[in-house]
């Protein structure tokens, strides 16, 4: 007697089925285990993009110089950085001339939240924050990085050499401080100085957790920024590279930094070149472990959802001695049984598979829900790949048992009560 594929599918449903509470316990670890692993990928993808979209729109053909390795609004400098002289404005001419690969060189000074023992306060009549960035740019950077606007403009060069009391603000900051209106022509106070709003920009795309903190900044001309700051010297350079010379444009640049801050040939770098690219491997990087991470917790639930259906199927066995002894009376093969059982094992953890997809798609909607700051995105690799996993645990885990029911003598289980 042979049977079709298609009814030993149908044989393993419904002894899944017919013992659906036990073969639910059984899976439960392989269930959480899938659950976990998806949800994680998922968010992480979410984020990735969101990281991704942030520094394509700072421009993908840039780079950025900076005097330590992390980022201009963190005061937490690596120990051996600490020393690094600061970058000079300076600089921008001189990388205009000196490489060839450079289509535009811009400079940002970024003031910090406290300074002179003060914090940074932004007032208009009846509202003041304090949850604001403050930064000083050259009127080129809206060459370098262009950003849209909602409102009015961005200043111009004249304004930014006469160093005009003007500014842009992000979209976020506008609705906090101006949630009735307009905000280009109105005023604001920024650390006792009035300045004039004279522009709004759009919604910034992308960002980390959901959140762009272009979007609630200030941008001052670079000019009034110096004029108003003279001690702060936390200069970063944007270089914009021409169109497909980003690399060349990369060596040129750290040839003309080394030349024009007198670094000893041999000497590592006393700055910092990055690019967009280069910070999202640097993420990835991030990314790989935190996923090497979940899967080494959740194979645990793998392994224990593995061993209870190894431990069922085993069970199952012994249960159905006679049955099996009757199919191998009736000429069943040894290969017929394996597959059996196998396919049993495997529809088994399928099912634990399908509702850890299935549970991992329900939480990652209910993240994004409840924190719509955090992106999501479910990967289809990630649920083809936990399906697929889980199928394989059954496959692993459901060998011994169908080799054990292939392996019985059809006299013996014949006389199995």
């Amino acid at each position: 007697m042979k049977i079709t594929p298609g009814e030993n599918l149908h044989l393993a449903l419904s002894s899944v089925w017919s013992h659906r509470t036990r073969s639910l316990l059984t899976i439960l670890g392989i269930v959480i285990g899938i659950t976990t692993v998806v949800t994680v990928v998922s968010l992480l993808t979410g984020l990735r993009k969101g990281i991704v979209v942030f520094f394509q729109e700072l421009g993908p053909d840039n780079l950025f110089v900076y005097r330590t390795s992390g980022d201009p609004n963190n005061l937490r400098i690596p120990p051996k950085e600490q020393r690094r002289r600061p970058l000079r404005p300076e600089y921008a001419e001189i990388i205009r001339r000196w490489c060839n690969s450079v289509e535009d060189v811009g400079v940002q000074l970024y003031i910090p939240q406290v300074t002179q023992g003060r914090a940074l306060i932004a007032k208009v009549p009846g509202i003041d924050t304090d949850d604001f960035s403050l930064v000083g740019n050259s009127a080129n950077m809206a060459f370098i990085s262009p950003r849209d606007l909602v409102e009015g403009r961005v200043f111009t060069p004249d304004e930014d050499r006469r160093a005009a009391r003007f500014a842009v603000i992000g979209y976020d900051l506008k609705e906090v401080l101006f949630p009735d209106g307009e905000a280009v022509g109105q005023r604001v106070q920024v650390d006792g100085t009035e300045f004039t709003v004279i522009g709004v920009y759009a919604k910034a795309k992308g960002g980390f957790l959901g959140q762009n903190g272009l979007d609630r900044q200030i941008t001052i001309p670079l000019g009034t920024a110096r004029l108003r700051y003279p001690q702060v010297d936390r200069f970063l350079i944007v270089v914009k590279a021409r169109a497909g010379l980003r690399a060349q444009a990369r060596d040129e640049l750290e040839a003309a930094l080394r030349k024009v801050r007198r670094t000893p040939k041999g000497k590592e770098n006393d700055f910092s070149i990055s690019s967009p690219d280069q910070i999202i491997r640097q993420f990835d990087q991030i990314i790989g472990v935190i996923v090497l991470v979940s899967i080494a917790i959740s194979s645990l639930g793998l392994l224990v959802g593995g061993i209870g259906v190894m431990n069922i199927m085993l069970v199952s066995v012994t249960e159905r001695t006679r049955e099996i002894g009757v199919r191998k009376a009736l000429g069943a093969r040894r290969s017929d049984l394996i597959f059996q059982f196998l396919l049993e094992a495997v529809a088994l953890t399928g099912t634990g598979g399908a509702l850890g997809i299935f549970f991992a798609i329900l939480s990652t909607l209910l993240i994004g829900i409840m924190v719509p700051s955090l992106p999501t995105e479910v990967p289809p690799w990630a649920l083809a790949a936990g399906f697929a996993t889980s199928m394989a645990v059954g496959l692993f885990f459901g060998v011994w048992p169908a080799v054990k029911a292939a392996r019985l003598d059809p006299v013996v289980a014949l006389r199995y009560e």
